[in-house]
Parts: C-alpha cells; structure tokens; sequence
C-alpha cells in the first residue's frame, strides 16, 4: 500500500509540475521598455487616420477571418527623416470583418468587440477598453520596437517597417507579424488556456499588418 501510495503521490506531483511549467512559459512576456523620446531638433508629424489602418487575420481549424481596425490619433517625431519617436492610439470600436456580409458579419463584429450580450469578456470588450495604445521604445536595423496595450495588459512588441518620407508626409509600412492575443489576455477558444477544446479551437496566433500616414504638423 506504501508503494502504491508513493506512486499516486509521485504521479500527482509530476502533473502539477508539467502544468505550471506549462502557464509559466505561457505567461512569459518580453520586458517593456522605456517609451522613446524625441530631441529638440526633432519634428512633429500627426498621424492621418484617414489613411492609416492596421490589417488583420486570424484563423481557427476550419475558418480565416481577416479585417481592419482604425486608428484614432498619433503622432510621431522625426529628425532628417529618422523617426526618434512616436505613438498612436488604435480605435477598438471600429474592428471590421471583411471576409463577411450580412448577419454573419455583424455577428462576428459584436462577438468580437464584445458588445454580444453574454460575450463581452471573450474578446476585446470594446465597452471597458475602448482603445489600444503603441509606444515606440526604438527603431534599429528597420525593426520597430515598442509596447503595445490592449486590455490595460503592456507587453513589448517589435515589427520590421519600412519609412519612406514624401514631401511633409511620412508613412509607416510594416511587414505582416505575429502576435500571440493570449498575451493580452484574449483566451476565447485557446488550445493553450483550455486544452480540452479538440478540433473547436482558435488559434492563438494573429498576423497583423499596420500601413500608417502621418503629416507635419
């Protein structure tokens, strides 16, 4: 009885350790920085948000659903055409699906944004967090870095852009990245929070792609 007892225990410890490695190296976040600040030679450009958008797409085992979201405001700060620093303020009540029409469309808009009733908490929740923020921290080698928030949650972030100056306008192209959304505390339909989903998850992954035009000010 010993021995058998012994075994359970030992078992029972095994799976406890696998499962908190297992959310210790999902909660393992890059360290935020120091947002970035601009010299006094620098200039101001105000991002148009007009002409800017992020793109996005995410995927689940049967369906890809892409789309864009607005930005509200931003500015960014340049000296001889090298950007020294720079924010933007992302509007989360304008997340569009565009794979889709209709009631469908509308559908995932609200369960997105959590304006569904019973859903609010699965995505964004666009009532309590109706905006996102980017802070620049540095820009080196063409990789932008900086600390995104989303949900009141930072974490660091970095995306390869490129800036390209025309006249008094400056735009901002990344090339399409990853972000992992559980970071931000978006676990609707995550393998990685809720293992036994099978085949009805959503991946964790979304690509996004952000095209930004700011003018001086």
């Amino acid at each position: 009885m010993k021995s058998t007892s012994l075994k359970i225990t030992m078992l029972a410890f095994v799976a406890v350790g696998a499962f908190s490695c297992k959310n210790a190296e999902k909660d393992t976040e890059v360290a935020t920085e120091q947002a970035a600040e601009a010299t006094e030679m620098a200039v101001e450009y105000t991002v148009d948000p007009a002409a800017s958008q992020i793109m996005w797409e995410g995927s689940k085992p049967t369906k890809t659903h892409n789309g864009t979201i607005a930005l509200s405001s931003g500015v960014f700060h340049l000296n001889e055409g090298n950007v020294e620093a720079g924010n933007f303020i992302i509007d989360m009540n304008t997340i569009n699906v565009q794979d889709l029409e209709g009631d469908d469309k509308a559908g995932l808009e609200a369960h997105l944004k959590g304006t569904a009733d019973g859903k609010e908490g699965d995505f964004f929740n666009v009532k309590e967090y109706p905006s996102a923020k980017f802070e620049m921290t540095g820009i080196e080698n063409n990789v932008v870095k900086g600390n995104l928030t989303i949900k009141d949650k930072t974490n660091a972030v970095e995306f390869p852009a490129s800036v390209t100056m025309d006249g008094d306008k400056m735009m901002l192209k990344s090339e399409t990245f990853e972000l992992d959304r559980t970071k931000w505390d978006v676990n609707f339909g995550s393998k990685s929070i809720f293992p036994n989903l099978g085949d009805k998850f959503i991946d964790d992954t979304m690509t996004i792609t952000l095209s930004l035009v700011a003018n001086k000010a």
